[in-house]
């Protein structure tokens, strides 16, 4: 049973009024296992818009605007997160009741939980209780969350958030933010004027670290809170700072959210600046092949390629990638590759010698587009020695 199927089946089995809308792709209709984000902004199944591409459209599939070439495909691991611990909520009122809610009753909710959140009498228990309900209705109540942001609560949630509060009620306020982030740019770049940044940066050296990232990741979606994000102090430092010290889901976060900022080009040279380069090469050693996609944006910038060109054994890194990776493992391999070559006559002689001339002859005629276009040019720099 594929990974795709396996992830589609129970949610699939539900009651389509029990799904949120945004679950589910907007060219295949089906709930998504693999989001990701075109540069315009919208979400779709990789595996729909990849069909969509391979058919010859450069365009958004919703706003018809054209796409860059290569069209850049960011994965959406904060959504695909939602739908993969989507669950029905508590004894007390189920997803499905939410739905059937009147107005006037899902205001006076509303209203309790977010006075229990805000008032000086609560306790944390309380106060958890409160944002626990909250982020159990937000999850599949589009209308709910709107009301939400509108209340003015979203300053009560974030003081929630800062690094003196109880663990459990830092993660639950994430969790509450993270889900506020997804319904629109609007949403978003709300958020970032809010203070959120602020205060999610502050996380991310907390328990709550993971969750941190994906929310970063969330907002760092829309062009502007990139350099935003980008711009704050503590943002990108904290984040190299978790991927040198953090665990697994910590690291994996740290570095989605790193290659959705860097993006935008400003910030790649921070991330080098903040010695992001020689954890990179570290971690993808280690197999993360999250790692060798952020060095391929980083690779873009001066700094980071003179950083990549100082550290040992990364061509034999990189080439293990475009041996053994998965499709993006071998494009951004090979895209690292290629711009390592384009700097250094020493690096180019070192992945000839490693026989990468021989293999991207033979994945010229791959079917992947993006792979058939960076091997071809790769082929073409090596050619020349």
């Amino acid at each position: 049973m594929s990974e795709t199927h396996k992830t589609q089946t129970p949610l699939t089995s539900k009651m389509a009024t029990d799904l949120p809308e945004y679950f589910k792709c907007p060219i295949s209709l089906e709930i998504m296992s693999d989001p990701v984000i075109l540069s315009s902004g919208h979400t779709f199944d990789r595996t729909s818009i990849l069909k969509w591409l391979d058919s010859g459209h450069r365009t958004c599939p919703i706003t018809k605007l054209p796409l860059p070439d290569p069209p850049s495909l960011i994965p959406n691991h904060a959504l695909r997160s939602l739908i993969s611990n989507y669950a029905p909520t508590s004894p007390t009122r189920s997803l499905s009741d939410s739905h059937s809610l009147s107005d006037s009753d899902s205001l006076t909710q509303l209203t309790s939980l977010i006075s229990t959140l805000t008032s000086r009498a609560s306790s944390p228990a309380q106060r958890l209780d409160s944002l626990a309900r909250l982020t159990s209705l937000s999850k599949s109540n589009p209308g709910f969350r709107a009301r939400l942001t509108e209340s003015g609560a979203v300053s009560a949630v974030l003081r929630c958030v800062g690094p003196d509060n109880d663990p459990g009620l830092q993660e639950r306020s994430l969790s509450l933010l993270l889900n506020l982030s997804l319904d629109s740019d609007d949403n978003k770049v709300g958020l970032v004027a809010e203070g959120a940044v602020a205060k999610v940066v502050t996380a991310l050296v907390g328990p709550a670290a993971a969750v941190a990232a994906t929310v970063l990741t969330s907002l760092a979606v829309v062009e502007v809170n990139k350099a935003t994000i980008g711009a704050h102090p503590g943002a990108i430092r904290s984040l190299v700072y978790l991927l040198r010290t953090g665990k697994g889901r910590e690291r994996k976060e740290a570095a989605t959210a790193l290659f959705t900022l860097c993006c935008f080009p400003e910030n790649r040279r921070r991330t080098v600046d903040c010695g992001g380069v020689v954890i990179l090469i570290r971690m993808a050693k280690s197999g993360l092949e999250r790692a060798v996609e952020v060095m391929g944006l980083l690779a873009k910038c001066k700094e980071g390629r003179e950083e990549m060109v100082k550290c040992n054994g990364v061509v034999e890194i990189l080439v293990g990638f475009v041996k053994n990776g998965s499709s993006r493992g071998i494009q951004y391999g090979l895209l690292t590759l290629n711009l390592l070559c384009c700097c250094s006559d020493k690096v180019k002689k070192e992945v000839k010698n490693e026989g990468v001339l021989e293999i991207c002859l033979r994945l010229i005629q791959d079917d992947n587009d993006k792979i058939h276009r960076v091997a071809s040019n790769l082929a073409k720099v090596l050619q020349e020695i």
